[in-house]
């Protein structure tokens, strides 16, 4: 299946939905002749070319909050946009209240909320974070240059900008990054370009056991059909996929969002990111099928982390509490 550019950068019309499901059959084949589907139901990986994280299987413990969802109140100064009139806290505070208030152990930190990254201070934030008996499980890696820019200096410089995160996971602790594949005007997005880009960013990872995911965020240049080719065509078991639970929602269409989810847990490994809605560029809120949603990643095999992502307009503490509860819900947590 290609998907046609429209506004929003994906074809979600009836008439390409025999085309991705021809692509997940086939997605699936290729998955299953790997060997990637197996390691990916086991959690442990065998081999120690691979990923060896042991996953949680208590229901909460498989939880974890996303700074992201509270960037009006972490600390950090890249973000001019962050509400003065609220008081600001800084990452070891938000993980205290992340274990104090939603009895949730992991947190998963946006990029701009870390406001060093010199060792010391990397030093002195994992200690906080583990004082507040938390433990990061992804690091939300914003880069801004291309993976697949034309211009290798250019990708270069966003490849090397990939490992400086994955040196700051290292340092915290943290089992993986995800890194943001940044469109490029004019450009489309190019599977061989980024395949090659990411396949050095993994085998950097994999040299201090930090995994590379790929999140299906913007429809354009991290359409989940995109990133699955990407991760195929690099073929490197530190490069996986982190699916989200509502962003291929975004097209309007539901059929397009499941098929999009399937194949993004055939694929991931250690983090997701679940919400039940997003607010479109015009504020109309649109729904993921959360029960469906936890469906499909259990009969994928998955068995990492759940990280809670608020994505609408709203309180943040009421709507985090809200997704655990969904959460643990189908968790069978209750």
């Amino acid at each position: 299946m290609s998907s046609k550019p429209t506004a929003r950068g994906i074809d979600p019309s009836p008439s390409n939905r025999a085309g991705r499901r021809d692509f997940l059959q086939k997605a699936a084949s290729a998955l299953a002749a790997a060997g990637l589907g197996a390691t990916a139901k086991t959690g442990l990986l065998a081999s120690t070319t691979e990923p060896h994280l042991e996953f949680p299987t208590e229901p909460r413990a498989r939880l974890a909050v996303s700074s992201y969802p509270f960037r009006d109140l972490v600390d950090s100064p890249f973000l001019r946009k962050r509400n003065p009139q609220h008081p600001g806290m800084d990452l070891p505070a938000f993980a205290k209240i992340v274990v104090d208030r939603f009895r949730v152990p992991g947190i998963e930190i946006w990029s701009p909320h870390i406001q060093s990254r010199s060792p010391a201070d990397l030093a002195a934030l994992r200690d906080g974070i583990g004082k507040a008996g938390a433990h990061v499980v992804n690091i939300a890696a914003d880069v801004r240059q291309s993976l697949y820019d034309p211009d290798p200096e250019k990708r270069r410089m966003a490849i090397d900008a990939g490992k400086q995160w994955v040196d700051t996971a290292g340092a915290l602790g943290c089992p993986s990054i995800r890194v943001h594949i940044a469109g490029v005007g004019g450009v489309a997005p190019d599977v061989a370009r980024a395949a090659s880009s990411l396949t050095e960013l993994a085998e950097y990872g994999a040299g201090r056991n930090v995994i590379i995911n790929l999140e299906n965020d913007d429809l354009f240049s991290e359409d989940a059909f995109f990133i699955v080719r990407v991760i195929d065509h690099a073929h490197h078991p530190y490069l996986r996929a982190l699916p989200d639970f509502g962003n291929s929602a975004m097209t309007g269409d539901p059929a397009f969002n499941e098929d999009a989810m399937i194949l993004m847990f055939r694929h991931a490994y250690n983090i997701s990111h679940m919400k039940d809605s997003e607010a479109d560029d015009n504020g109309k809120i649109i729904t993921a099928d959360v029960p469906s949603i936890f469906e499909i990643a259990r009969a994928a095999g998955y068995r990492g982390y759940f990280s809670m992502e608020m994505d609408r307009p709203g309180d943040p503490y009421e709507g985090t509490a809200q997704l655990i509860e969904l959460s643990l819900h189908s968790l069978g947590g209750h």
